[in-house]
């Protein structure tokens, strides 16, 4: 049986979905890390109203995370890659 997303954790240390993926809101480019990121790679607005809507949609989940952060950052750069205007 797998893991339902809803249960699936962020891994400590990742990082990925806030490095890989542009955020347009933030003027974030695509493989650039995240100004709202910390030194250990975590979201200084998470649970707080300003965390952009792209950022809090964007759920943890086995086929994204892979088995390590290295995986999860080749993943989201796939998908970026694969919705980016012109792409």
């Amino acid at each position: 049986m797998s893991e339902s997303v809803s249960s699936l954790a962020c891994r400590p240390g990742c990082g990925a979905c806030c490095i890989a993926p542009s955020i347009s809101s933030l003027a974030k480019p695509a493989d650039v890390p995240c100004r709202h990121l910390d030194a250990e790679l975590r979201c200084r607005l998470f649970g707080r109203p300003e965390r952009p809507a792209c950022c809090s949609g964007l759920q943890p989940s086995i086929e994204m995370c892979g088995d390590s952060p290295a995986q999860a950052l080749v993943w989201l750069q796939v998908l970026e890659a694969a919705t980016c205007p012109g792409g």
